[in-house]
């Protein structure tokens, strides 16, 4: 006879047999006999809960709550129904009325707990229909209620048989009412609880379903399919407030009473797994996608472990069952085993052995978690320095940097930086991050000696940026990434990236990449460094200045396109392995959303007064939600914090930017702008065209401004006024309005002055822009030549 310590009943779930005259031993403690009184107090269900010795908790309730049990006609399912009944919630108590075979059906089950709620003064109504008809049971909750919170799948029934005996009716009808039944029940509450935006769920498994068991392959097989459905809807139903949790109930009932001690059912009473139950399902109770062994007043929580395991290829070799067989002791070595939680780490370790097999190395999976190896790769680590590497970047790039954070044609401000043909085209000081972002979007992280990162377990922690300069408009720079230093936070490891840009020799930008591990902590590493530029917490008073931003649907697929092209941002199918409902916008795009706030209402919009910003990722935002920027303004410190409008959620936490003192931001000086070597050739030009001007005026009719830049930034303005007088040369914007401005270089108009450029390839190139009247451009060509014998 099969062993199954889940006691059932009649048209009740979580069943099994003990063999006669065999004598069961748990691990776990025996709770102490009580009395069978009919009174509420007899449920193991004090009105009041200790936590702890001394410290008392209120009761749990669920007034106004409506609860549905299935198989609730006698033990597991009697006793959640009256249970829940005691503390408030409406009852719909299911059960068919059949033997525990499933054959037969009747009402007498079911109305007798009913009438036993009643008579106690709580509120139910019975339901008869099996629970392959789950949209009846449902509506009986909604017709007497009008509303469906929690349901306990508890039905079952079983038709147990040694394996070579299971016939295919023994299969289906375990299948059918297990799994199929609670899928159904489950499906009709699923989008009522979605609208309602609260639900919890219980799936009822089996030890025979985790472990197996003689004589219950059919049973075994839908109670570890009750598992997997259970796991699927606590993701799926995460965002809709909605928890599904999964227990195996060891308990005596009437079903077993006849096979099992006297003693031994009063010990595994339904009563003592019931509680367990109306905590899971309780509106406090946080717990989602859990699997609890429960039985005589124990309660154990269970988890997947898996061991590190080997490599068994070698790249470009066969893989042999010799190499299996060779590595067999190793890869069930459950020392230091590791205890996968999601199906995108599980994934992920097989990611990384590819990374492995391609690099012909042999280290383990998941080896990052264990204190030993940890401690000393991690100390191999710090001060390792990542290959160093250039980012080149043309206006094109600034332009969609700044579009994906925000910056718009709406806004007149905005305008410097998405034209390129603005006098003052700036890049936004946070594009600085993306200039830096290679050292850790290209893998550098996997190239650290003496780590093994898992992907799925890192997060981007915290982001530090300095500009020495502003950045230039278009640029090649040369970058140097090292791991500063690594800290243990217990939870997890933090990596401390540091990368430095530079112009030539010039330093423009310092950026700190805060990486945290999740998982690698615990290695005995120190918890701080002073290496960290720490983030500071914000004011505590009022706001000085709030802006908010809407985003826009396609944020994310916008912003990255400036090279972070995580999938988690635009696939939904990778965000829901991730854990989310939907793809997520980048944090750093938040990040420049809140900058340009800060810029644009502390700084007009001046870059060369932003110096540095550190942030702290606290919350995911998702495309279309609208981002509220508080703001406090102590010295030349700007203290912010982001939140979500609507839902008060912080996203960006204990946030600043340091602006540059007004009087210390240096203005160019006349000696600067007199290096310029095309200073010498506008000068040139107005001397040549002194003597022609009243004929070159009467042929061009226009006047033209220059915008000289040089390193990216704006450097000088110079004007030829062929229109107005007999025509003059003059440094300085246009008095008046230009017909057609030119920007280019100093080095680039030079080649075109001396031939070397051609200006047409210049502009198709984007070296050389133009706006207003393009086509007077063409009489450049008559008045440089022609006239200006240049």
């Amino acid at each position: 006879m099969p062993l199954d310590p889940c006691a059932g009943a009649v048209g009740n779930d979580g069943a099994g047999r003990f063999p006669r005259n065999r004598r069961v031993t748990h691990a776990h403690p025996v709770a102490a006999r009580r009395s069978r009184s009919c009174s509420w107090n007899s449920l193991a269900l004090p009105r009041r809960v200790s936590l702890r010795a001394g410290v008392m908790a209120l009761p749990l309730r669920f007034d106004g709550r409506v609860v549905l049990v299935t198989g609730a006609g006698g033990g597991l399912g009697r006793a959640y129904a009256l249970a829940f009944a005691e503390r408030g919630a409406f009852v719909v108590v299911n059960d068919l009325g059949g033997d525990f075979k499933g054959v037969g059906r009747g009402s007498v089950a079911a109305d007798k707990v009913v009438e036993e709620i009643r008579r106690r003064g709580g509120k139910a109504v019975a339901n008869y229909d099996s629970v392959e008809a789950g949209e009846k049971i449902v509506k009986t909750a909604l017709d007497a209620f009008g509303r469906i919170d929690i349901v306990v799948n508890n039905a079952g029934i079983l038709r147990d048989r040694s394996f070579s005996r299971i016939s295919d009716e023994d299969w289906d009808i375990i299948h059918r009412v297990h799994l199929r039944g609670s899928f159904q029940v489950t499906r009709a509450a699923w989008d009522h609880m979605k609208k309602q935006n609260y639900g919890r769920i219980i799936m009822t498994s089996s030890a025979s379903g985790i472990y197996g068991n003689f004589g219950q392959a059919n049973y075994s097989a839908a109670k570890l399919g009750l598992l997997g459905l259970s796991n699927t809807l606590a993701i799926e139903g995460r965002k809709s407030n909605i928890h599904c949790n999964t227990i195996a109930p060891t308990a005596g009932s009437r079903m077993t009473q006849s096979v099992m001690p006297e003693d031994l059912v009063e010990a595994l009473k339904p009563d003592y797994v019931a509680p367990l139950v109306l905590w899971l399902c309780h509106e406090s109770c946080e717990e989602n996608g859990g699997l609890f062994e429960v039985g005589a007043g124990w309660i154990g929580k269970l988890r997947w472990e898996r061991t590190l395991g080997a490599i068994v290829r070698k790249k470009n070799q066969p893989m042999t069952p010799e190499a299996v067989q060779a590595h067999w002791k190793e890869i069930c070595n459950f020392d230091n085993a590791h205890k996968v939680q999601t199906v995108q780490e599980s994934t992920a370790s097989i990611v990384e052995v590819l990374s492995k097999v391609d690099s012909e190395g042999g280290v383990s999976p998941n080896r990052t978690s264990h204190a030993a190896s940890a401690t000393s790769g991690f100390a191999g680590a710090v001060g390792h320095k990542l290959p160093s590497f250039s980012s080149e970047y043309t206006e094109l790039e600034a332009i969609m940097y700044a579009l994906g954070v925000g910056a718009s044609a709406k806004d007149p401000k905005d305008l410097k930086f998405i034209y390129e043909g603005s006098s003052d085209f700036s890049c936004l000081p946070t594009f600085g991050v993306i200039i830096a972002q290679k050292s850790i979007m290209g893998g550098g992280l996997a190239e650290i000696p003496g780590l093994s990162i898992n992907y799925a377990k890192v997060l981007h922690g915290e982001q530090y940026l300095e500009l020495h300069k502003p950045l230039p408009r278009t640029g090649k720079l040369r970058c140097e990434a090292v791991v500063a230093d690594i800290l243990d936070k217990g939870s997890g490891a933090v990596i401390l990236i540091d990368v430095h840009s530079y112009f030539g020799k010039e330093l423009i930008c310092y950026n700190q990449f805060s990486i945290f591990l999740v998982g690698s902590g615990g290695f005995g590493g120190k918890r701080t460094s002073g290496k960290i530029k720490e983030a500071v917490a914000v004011p505590n008073r009022p706001p000085d200045a709030v802006l908010t931003d809407a985003t826009s649907l396609n944020q994310a697929a916008l912003y990255r396109l400036s090279g972070d092209w995580n999938p988690l941002h635009i696939d939904s199918n990778f965000a829901n392995l991730a854990g989310f409902d939907k793809p997520i916008l980048h944090g750093l795009c938040t990040f420049g959303f809140s900058a340009r706030h800060v810029l644009q209402h502390f700084a007009n919009n001046d870059v060369s007064r932003f110096k540095a910003i550190k942030a702290r990722f606290a919350k995911p935002v998702y495309p279309g939600q609208t981002l509220q920027t508080e703001m406090w303004k102590e010295g030349n410190r700007i203290h912010f914090q982001t939140k979500v409008q609507g839902t008060g959620d912080i996203v960006i936490a204990n946030a600043y930017v340091d602006l540059v003192p007004t009087a210390a931001v240096p203005a160019k000086t006349p000696s600067e702008v007199g290096e310029l070597q095309s200073t010498l050739v506008f000068e040139e030009i107005g001397r040549r065209l002194k003597d022609v001007g009243p004929e070159v005026v009467k042929k061009v009719n226009a006047v033209f401004e220059w915008h000289i830049t040089r390193g990216g930034s704006l450097a000088a303005k110079w004007t030829i006024d062929l229109k107005n007088g007999s025509g003059k040369v003059y440094q300085g914007p246009a008095k008046g309005s230009a017909d057609t401005t030119i920007i280019l270089s100093d080095g680039d108009f030079m080649d075109v002055v001396l031939g070397k450029l051609d200006p047409q390839k210049a502009f198709f190139s984007g070296r050389l822009k133009a706006r207003g009247n393009i086509m007077l451009s063409q009489k450049l060509q008559m008045i440089l030549k022609d006239y200006a014998k240049l």
